[in-house]
């Protein structure tokens, strides 16, 4: 049962490590790091207290040992509710300029909210959580030693966003090789980061960056017609119709299955598609076009793909329970 649940395990500095070449992540003033918030966070992450019938925690779908998701196609709630999108990593959340899919909400904070109200999730309101949690002695002192009041929709929402700000990613093979250990890919890795970075493939275009991706909204042409509607939902503009965020590629050798709806199973699938170029969507990415590459080359891209997998970050004990 949740609300007898015991605080996780204690906490291991440093709460912060920032990856070298990655920018220092920003706290909002209302939300600045300390050990008391961050256990907190790390606590209600875990705790199937923020649903219904607890039996679900955000934990549930991300996973720390997935890079945080769930290896399934769709995410699935209380009561084995399926969901409608596969669930995205946590990994450098803190980074991200807005949430969801089609970008509909400008912080982690708020975000929280999203599977504690939909249905398909935790199919609760985040008020009965407080006061399951008022009904919970160490949780509320844990609550005073973090934000000096008891648990409530502010804490409860700030306390999960202060421990998600502090899931970074950046320790790859690829990482240590630019970082100047050349030994750290091999030949096929190396010929792969080669066809990545290339003109002729473009990839770097929309994963760009240090994070694999530049948080923009893209079609890859999945489809013809689309069920999921995309950025359209949030903006009602034709132009937004089937488009997604683009995902970062940390852990991407991890964290299938792919695409919006964990329709790809594999990252052969996935190099398969792009090399074919696509289904023509309307809104398709002319990013997006038939590749002609040959077995050879898209295992190459395979291999550099799962160079990109931080070991250290997925067996890093203080992201688990």
């Amino acid at each position: 049962m949740s609300c007898e649940s015991e605080p996780v395990s204690p906490v291991q500095e440093p709460l912060l490590n920032v990856p070298t070449g990655f920018p220092q992540p920003v706290f909002p003033e209302d939300n600045e790091l300390t050990p008391e918030r961050w256990s907190l966070g790390k606590r209600l992450f875990f705790d199937p207290v923020l649903s219904k019938d607890s039996t679900s925690s955000c934990s549930s779908c991300h996973l720390p040992e997935l890079a945080f998701t769930d290896g399934k196609s769709v995410s699935e709630g209380i009561e084995k509710r399926q969901g409608t999108r596969n669930a995205p990593t946590l990994a450098n959340v803190a980074y991200h300029p807005y949430f969801l899919r089609e970008g509909g909400v400008p912080t982690l904070e708020m975000q929280i909210l999203v599977p504690i109200q939909e249905h398909a999730e935790f199919d609760f309101n985040i008020v009965n959580i407080a006061e399951r949690l008022q009904r919970n002695p160490s949780y509320v002192q844990a609550s005073l030693e973090a934000y000096g009041r008891i648990p409530d929709p502010f804490v409860i929402t700030r306390a999960i966003g202060c421990f998600e700000r502090t899931i970074l990613s950046g320790n790859s093979r690829y990482d240590d090789f630019i970082r100047g250990n050349h030994s750290a890919l091999n030949e096929n890795e190396m010929r792969g980061m080669e066809l990545f970075f290339s003109e002729e493939l473009s990839c770097a275009h929309c994963h760009s960056g240090f994070n694999f991706t530049g948080y923009g909204f893209e079609n890859n042409g999945l489809y013809k017609e689309y069920n999921d509607q995309g950025r359209f939902r949030l903006t009602g503009l034709e132009t937004d119709r089937a488009l997604f965020k683009v995902p970062t590629l940390r852990n991407v050798g991890v964290t299938a299955p792919y695409m919006h709806d964990g329709s790809m199973n594999n990252l052969e699938e996935v190099i398969a598609h792009y090399n074919s170029g696509g289904n023509q969507h309307i809104h398709q990415s002319p990013m997006v076009k038939p590749l002609s590459l040959n077995d050879q080359q898209q295992q190459d891209l395979i291999a550099f793909l799962k160079s990109l997998t931080d070991e250290e970050f997925l067996s890093n004990a203080k992201f688990k329970q």
